[in-house]
Formats: structure tokens, sequence, C-alpha cells
């Protein structure tokens, strides 16, 4: 059986498009600055503190990372530490670009950031 709270990236990519999640990151700042997800928030595992993550009534809070497991990390010590509901996107940004799902990245080529995410 899995978990409810391990959300496949379509799934979390279709609720960023209607507006129904907040999507944080718990990568470092060079990763985030990299490559991202449009709209999400970042707040590093290495100095995240849960009541920090500003809560929305109507929008469910997922957490993201490189392959799954800071944001599962992440996703335990807030449920810990707030009681709020929240999730995951299993797999993290990996999962994300394996699905083709868009991507703020900086071309390697000229340094400008290409936003391909817009929705």
């Amino acid at each position: 059986m899995s978990d409810p709270r391990d959300l496949d990236p379509k799934a979390v990519f279709d609720a960023l498009k209607r507006g129904e999640l907040l999507l944080i990151d718990v990568r470092e700042p060079a990763e985030f600055a990299n490559q991202r997800i449009h709209g999400a928030l970042l707040y590093p595992l290495s100095t995240f503190d849960a009541r920090a993550i500003p809560a929305n009534p109507g929008r469910r809070i997922v957490f993201q990372c490189g392959s799954g497991k800071r944001s599962r990390m992440a996703l335990d010590k807030f449920l810990a530490e707030t009681g709020a509901e929240a999730a995951h996107m299993a797999g993290g940004i990996g999962a994300w670009k394996s699905a083709g799902l868009p991507c703020v990245s900086i071309n390697p080529a000229t340094g400008a950031v290409e936003d391909h995410g817009r929705y």
C-alpha cells in the first residue's frame, strides 16, 4: 500500500496549475539556483524551520527535493512539529524532469534564466 502523502510529479504539476498547493523546495540554494520548479519556495533542509512555512488553508503544502529523500525528511519533521497536513513529491525534481515537466534553469551557454514552467 502506498503512502497518500507521496505524490507523483504529474499530480503536483496539475495542482500547481490550479493553485491548490504551495511547493516547498528543501534543496540547498545552489541547487535551487541551477534548476527549480516554477513557483517553488526555497526552505533548505539544512536550516529547516517547520514553523516558518507559510500556512494557507486553501493550499496544501508539498515538499520536494532532488530525489525525494530530503523532502520526506522535511515532511516528517513538519508533521511532527506542526501537526498540519502536508505531502511530498516522490522522486523529487529528478522524477519531475523524467516525466517531461518544465523547469526554470540557467542556460549554460548564455547564463540566461529560462523559465519554461509558467502556468
